[in-house]
Parts: C-alpha cells; sequence; structure tokens
C-alpha cells in the first residue's frame, strides 16, 4: 500500500538526537487525576511559576516537563479545579502523580468546559470544542433525553440534520463526513429512534471534543469533523450509582473500585418502555405485537499495574426493535439495527518522555429487515464491521516540543445488501450480497512546536492507503448495460489500491495574552462512503467501501481566525471564516429506485465546495454562562450527471444559522437553561409545473433544490431543581428537571408535499402544497438520582 518503510527507523533516530540535546536536563513525568473518582483529567496544565515552560496533559492525563537542573515551583491547574502547587529541587528524572480536588460551591459558580483557562488564544487549536456531561444535562432535552449530538449542533459551523434530529452536518460535508468515535472505535450509525436520539448515555460520558477546522495528524478517515466521546473510568474510590427517569425512557449506572485506586469499573444501561406504554392499546386490536423500543449498554474496566502500564477494556451494546402486525391481513413486520463496539488498551510509559497507547477495537453495525405475509417471508441484511489495531505514541523532547507519531490498520467487511427469501418449501437465495472486503492503514507524524512566546506551530504529515481485496467480481458491461465479461479476484488478491499524503499545519501568532490569529491548511481522505437520500444516517443507509468504480473522497480546507479573551479569561471571543474542496462527492443518479443490483452502479461522482464565516462568543465562569454562535455560510455541488451539469446549492445549505444558549445557577436549589435557535430553511426540489399526457397528471420538478422552505426557530426553556437534603450525610440525592421544547410551538417545515383537489377533466383540479410539522410544543420532566 506504498506506506513508506522508512518511517519508523525516522522516528526513533529523531527521539536518539533529541534525548542527546537534552543532556544535563532532567524530566518531571506523572499523571494529573480528580481526587473525588480517580478519573483522568485530560488538558490539564502543568506550568513552572514564574516562567513560561509548561506542557498539558494528554488524553489519559500523563504529563511529560524536561527542564534544566534547578529548584522550582509546579502549577497544576485544571478549569473547576482547585489549583495545586509544589516546590522541589530537580536532580534527576523523577515521577510526581498528583489529585486535584473539585472547587466547592462558591456563589454557585459553574465551569463551561475542562480546558486550560487561556487556551483558546495560546493553543494551535482551530475549530475545537469539549462539553462534559455536566454542561449537556443542564440545557433543555427533547422528551427528556439528554442528547451529546444535539448539544453540539448549537455551535457554529454544526447545522442539524432537521427537526428534533441527532443527525448533523459540519462546514457543508456530509452526514458520512463525521468520524464518531467512542473510547476509539467508530460509530457507524448513531441514531435511535430513527435518528431522533442519539447513541450516547451522558451517564456513561466523561467528555466530547468535536474538531471541526484544523484536525490534527492523528486523525483521519473523513472529510469534515471528528466527534471524539471519552467514556468514564469509573470511580476507583468508592461505590457509587446514578439513573433517570423519564418520559419514555429510564437509566442506571453503577461504578465503583475493583480494588481501591488500582482497579474501577462501570455499567450503564438504558431502555425505553414505548412498547410497554402502548401495549395495552393495541393489545386487543388486530395490531396487537406492534411496538418500539431501544436499549443501550456501556461497560468498562480498567486496572493499573503500575505507573508505567494500565489496561482498558471498554464495551457498547446498542439496538433498536420496531415490529409491526396485522392480523386480519395476516401480515407482519420486523426492523432490528444497531451498533457494537469493544476497544482494548494498554497504556505503557516506556520512559519519563516516550508513552505508548495501544488499542485492539471492534465495531459491527447490522441493520435487518423480515416481512411475513401468509407462508411467504423476505428478509434483507446489510451492515458493516471493522477489526483495527492503533499504535500512539506521545513524545515529550523538551517544554517546547510535544511529538505525536503513529500508525492504525483496520480490516473491513461490507454487506451493503443481502435479500433472501422462502414460501413454504420453495427458498429464494439470488446471489446479490455484495458483499466487499478491504484493508485500510495510516502512519503519521506531528509536533506541537513553541517557536517563542508569540510563535506556535502545529505541523504534521499523515499517509493513508486503502486497497480493496478478493473474494470479488468485478463485471464488464455494454452501453445498454448488460454483462459482456467478467474479472474473478481470489480471496485476499489486491482489487484497486488508493492512497495519498495529507498535510496538516495550523500556525498561532499572539502578540499577548489576550490575542491571537490563526491559520490552517488540511487534506483529508475519505475511503468508505454513505450514499443516502435523507438527512442523516438512518438504519436503511448503506455503507459502501471505495472500489475499482468508487474513487475516495478527497478535500482541502483552509481556516483563518482571529481568538480573543476577557476578563481574566472568563470570556472568550473568536471569528473564524473557511474555504473547503471536495473532491469525488457521491450521490444517487436521477430516477433512482432501490433494487437488488450492487448499489454503485446506480452512483453518479462530482465535486463540492463550502464557505463562510463563524462567530462565537462564550462566558465559561459565574452563575450565568452561556454562548452565542452564528454562522453564515454557502454549499455548493456540482455533478456531470444531475441538473444539467449544473451548480446546485446542497440539500444542508443554509444562509444563516444562530443558537443563543443561556444557564443561570439562580441558587443552590434551582437552575436555569434557555435555548433559542435560528436558521435559514433548507433546500428541497419541488414540481414547477404540470401538464396532461394521455389524460394522465404529470409533474415537471424544477431544478436541484432551488425551493426554499421556511425558515427553523425554536425556543427550548428547563429548569433544575435539587431540594436540599433532610439528612446532610445522605448518600442518596434527587433533582427534578422540567423541560419545554419549542415553547411557542413553531410549525417549523419538516417536508412538503402535494396535495390534489377536484377534477382535471372538468377543469376543477387544484394542486397545493403542504408543509408537514413534527414537534408542537412538548413539555417533559425527568427525576435524576445519585447514591
Amino acid at each position: 500500500m506504498h506506506i513508506c518503510r522508512y518511517s519508523l527507523p525516522i522516528l526513533w533516530l529523531l527521539i536518539l538526537v533529541c534525548s542527546l540535546a537534552n543532556a544535563q536536563r532532567y524530566t518531571l513525568s506523572g499523571y494529573v487525576r480528580d481526587s473525588t473518582n480517580g478519573e483522568s483529567l485530560p488538558g490539564a496544565t502543568i506550568q513552572v511559576l514564574g516562567g513560561s515552560a509548561g506542557v498539558q496533559t494528554n488524553s489519559y492525563g500523563f504529563y511529560s516537563l524536561t527542564l534544566p537542573a534547578g529548584d522550582y515551583t509546579i502549577t497544576y491547574s485544571f478549569l473547576g479545579y482547585e489549583t495545586k502547587q509544589w516546590q522541589f529541587s530537580l536532580k534527576s528524572s523523577m515521577t510526581y502523580n498528583t489529585d486535584l480536588t473539585p472547587r466547592l460551591y462558591q456563589a454557585r459558580e459553574v465551569v463551561v468546559s475542562g480546558k486550560r483557562k487561556d487556551a483558546n488564544v495560546k493553543s494551535t487549536e482551530m475549530g475545537r470544542v469539549e462539553m462534559t456531561s455536566a454542561q449537556v444535562k443542564k440545557l433543555p432535552a427533547l422528551m427528556g433525553e439528554v442528547d451529546v449530538l444535539k448539544a453540539l449542533q448549537l455551535m457554529p459551523g454544526v447545522q442539524a440534520a432537521g427537526e428534533g434530529n441527532a443527525g448533523f452536518y459540519v462546514r457543508g460535508g456530509g452526514p458520512d463526513q463525521n468520524l464518531i468515535l467512542l473510547d476509539e472505535a467508530p460509530v457507524y450509525n448513531t441514531g435511535h429512534l430513527f435518528g431522533f436520539f442519539s447513541v450516547f448515555n451522558a451517564d456513561a460520558i466523561k467528555s466530547t471534543t468535536l474538531i471541526k477546522g484544523g484536525m490534527p495528524a492523528n486523525y483521519g478517515g473523513r472529510l469534515s469533523s471528528v466527534v471524539d466521546v471519552a467514556m468514564k473510568d469509573g470511580n476507583n474510590k468508592t461505590f457509587q450509582g446514578e439513573g433517570g427517569l423519564g418520559l419514555i425512557a429510564s437509566r442506571l449506572s453503577f461504578q465503583g473500585p475493583l480494588k481501591k485506586d488500582k482497579a474501577s469499573f462501570i455499567v450503564s444501561a438504558r431502555r425505553t418502555y414505548i412498547d410497554l406504554l402502548t401495549k395495552p392499546f393495541v393489545n386487543n386490536t388486530s395490531y396487537s405485537g406492534t411496538g418500539y423500543y431501544f436499549y443501550d449498554l456501556n461497560m468498562k474496566v480498567n486496572y493499573t499495574f503500575s505507573d508505567k502500564d494500565k489496561l482498558f477494556l471498554s464495551g457498547y451494546f446498542g439496538k433498536d426493535v420496531f415490529s409491526f402486525n396485522s392480523n386480519n391481513r395476516k401480515f407482519s413486520v420486523k426492523i432490528p439495527w444497531g451498533n457494537t463496539t469493544a476497544t482494548l488498551r494498554w497504556n505503557h510509559v516506556f520512559s519519563k518522555q516516550l508513552f505508548l497507547n495501544t488499542s485492539l477495537i471492534y465495531n459491527d453495525y447490522r441493520f435487518q429487515f423480515s416481512a411475513l405475509q401468509n407462508s411467504f417471508n423476505i428478509k434483507l441484511n446489510s451492515g458493516i464491521s471493522d477489526g483495527n489495531l492503533k499504535m500512539d505514541f506521545d513524545y515529550y523532547p523538551g517544554p517546547k516540543h510535544h511529538i505525536k507519531f503513529g500508525g492504525n490498520y483496520i480490516y473491513h467487511v461490507f454487506t451493503p445488501s443481502t435479500v433472501s427469501g422462502e414460501q413454504d418449501s420453495t427458498v429464494f437465495r439470488p446471489e446479490n450480497a455484495f458483499k466487499k472486503y478491504a484493508h485500510e492503514a495510516a502512519v503519521y507524524l506531528m509536533d506541537d512546536w513553541e517557536i517563542s512566546p508569540a510563535w506556535r506551530l502545529n505541523v504534521g504529515i499523515r499517509y493513508s492507503g486503502f486497497m480493496q481485496i478478493g473474494p470479488y467480481t468485478r463485471y464488464l458491461r455494454d452501453a445498454n448495460d448488460s454483462k459482456t465479461d467478467s474479472v474473478v479476484y481470489g480471496r485476499g488478491r489486491p482489487v484497486r489500491t488508493y492512497g495519498g499524503f495529507e498535510p496538516r499545519v495550523t500556525l498561532r501568532y499572539a502578540w499577548n495574552d489576550k490575542n491571537s490569529l490563526k491559520a490552517s491548511v488540511t487534506r483529508n481522505y475519505q475511503f468508505v462512503h454513505l450514499v443516502t437520500n435523507a438527512g442523516t444516517t438512518l438504519p436503511t443507509d448503506v455503507w459502501v467501501p471505495s472500489t475499482y468504480n468508487v474513487k475516495p473522497q478527497i478535500s482541502w480546507q483552509y481556516a483563518a481566525g482571529y481568538f480573543r479573551n476577557f476578563e481574566d479569561n472568563m470570556y472568550e471571543a473568536s471569528v473564524e471564516a473557511y474555504y473547503k474542496d471536495m473532491r469525488h462527492q457521491i450521490e444517487y443518479r436521477e430516477g433512482y429506485t432501490p433494487s437488488l443490483k450492487d448499489p454503485e452502479r446506480d452512483f453518479v461522482f462530482g465535486n463540492g465546495e463550502a464557505y463562510g464565516l463563524e462567530l462565537f462568543v462564550n462566558k465559561k465562569r459565574g452563575r450565568f454562562t452561556g454562548w452565542l454562535g452564528y454562522t453564515l455560510a454557502w454549499t455548493w455541488r456540482q455533478f456531470p450527471d444531475l441538473n444539467g451539469g449544473k451548480r446546485f446549492p446542497a440539500k444542508y445549505d443554509r444562509r444563516h444559522d444562530l443558537s443563543l444558549v443561556g444557564t443561570y445557577e439562580l441558587n443552590k436549589k434551582w437552575s436555569l437553561s434557555a435555548v433559542f435557535i435560528y436558521g435559514t430553511g433548507n433546500t428541497t426540489t419541488v414540481p414547477e409545473k404540470f401538464y396532461f399526457v394521455e389524460g394522465t397528471l404529470v409533474q415537471g420538478y424544477g431544478e436541484i433544490n432551488s425551493y426554499r422552505m421556511a425558515a427553523y426557530h425554536r425556543l427550548d426553556l428547563s429548569a433544575i431543581y435539587t431540594p436540599t437534603p433532610r439528612r446532610p450525610n445522605r448518600r442518596f440525592h434527587g433533582s427534578w428537571a422540567f423541560s419545554i421544547y419549542n415553547v411557542y410551538s413553531r410549525r417549523n417545515p419538516y417536508f412538503i408535499y402535494l396535495d390534489q383537489e377536484g377534477n382535471a377533466a372538468d377543469g376543477s383540479l387544484t394542486v397545493t402544497a403542504k408543509q408537514v410539522s413534527l414537534f408542537p410544543i412538548i413539555p417533559s420532566v425527568t427525576y435524576n438520582f445519585k447514591f
């Protein structure tokens, strides 16, 4: 796959050179954790008091700081925690692990995120958003179901796929262009209830990070964004539980030490009871057996062998099941779909400057459809499964450099569609599985380099490769789409290979502690694709690989922005402009209807571009916190085989997008929140004229996405009431979350249909476009508890 065989020797030579340069210098290293539960604190700041030298902890709370011999005072800080100082004499390399204590109730101060206070200005990060579950739980939620993906939709540059939907678009990219990870495992379908709720249970989530610009070299495989969701490790100090009782679902979590300060676990479960609520109403009808439910289960254990070795094992198991029965017609349908992921991770510290994380990952997504009428039974299956091995190194040669390098390998198995059927003793199993197999691999090297107090550079290079392999049969066809010949590829034999370099560069110039300018250039390859006519990743959508006929998607993204902090970093603001060029975009051909043939025969290919401006103002501390996000954007597509070859707006082209979010801590008992959203209406394609052909009314459609629906806007409110416990030392604590979705019951358009009235023969026929709205005002209440 043409991945350079010289990469590893060069990396080890770099480490050796840097080590020699550090002669007469010593290294302080260790972990930073939460004192109450032992959870690691990624992004904590370790700073030399009175100096400029400092580092931040990595994703596992590890840090390494190399300094000349001498006496030092080091400060350990993390937003929302008490700052800690440590005085010591550095005469040799040493290890120092420390715990930080969360701040107690002080004027009901609230912290919006846990990153470094001045990271908005000082870091090289662009388009990066971090959220904790505690923050998300304060926001209004549809039917009381807290959702981290819907919270991300409130950020500039991120657009919701539709009313109440957990799907989203980032900077003009499609839903498949977002790499969504749960403990490093890709999640191919993120929706429950046909996309209205995400698969992420907030009780099991420690943090969620969105990267939508300046993607670093350690991430790849998608064009638009990364959503990195980290599960809680489990409390290694004491046993605790939490849960919630809602209108449509309930959840329960347990966590605690298996061996105090050494090993811990967490188990978190959630299930709807829509089927149980509707059962009494359908049991005595001809639709008995009809229902819907979903569940998900998160589990994680970890064990610390020593300061040098730690092991994590985490898993997610989720499923939706929809069933429909019509006893009168002897007809039934069952549609189950779901995700399974498993991640085994090993942290190893080779030296006080070199940290390794090795991950073995498995993920599987399956969709099934079965229908039975009388004695005829038909089944459809599709899905994708991966096996993934990753190695990521963190190397700290000195306080001005943080070098990361590593690689990963993925084995893909794609099942776009498999149809089978039977009637009585007759079995119908056509050879239509179109199963495809592929290898995907990448290596990367990056350095976050502080050139001077004013200049900082994050530069990286990534090489990604993809190979479709056999067994596979490629058919040659004539102009009438009839088979004329075939080429058979045996098991493991290469069919088609793609690959390329992906440079990633971000430059920051800060002329003081409050102001900075940043610019970035990134190139990305994407080898797996979701081709859909819907606005989100519905269970019927099909993932397909790059093949002999389907080329990988490629993008270049350019971004620049001004970043400013105010009032001792209480407020942060930014203005970012971006331009994205996308090649080899995929859509279905005009007039496409689902069939049993290989879906890639109905694909057409073209290009896209997106550009815009994003404004973000965030208040991070105090009794009142919140943010304003505004996006001005354009998104275009151009396909030779669509719209007569003319450029057209993408279905998620949205000119204006505004979000206002506020949370106010009224007192110790009451917390109030409000969210207001405004967005330009979505584009769609509608008939522009009607005419008769032999007495039949025929619709004549206009250009693709030439009609724009009415603007979308909505106000949500919530209040959280936490009563004072009758006994202060009581372990059980509860709170009530009251939420109102769409307060003024705005009838936002979900889709448009045409209604015909009258008779064409007598000239009384009228055709009216009617709008369907989904959610009116929806109040909800949830009881949350901890023990």
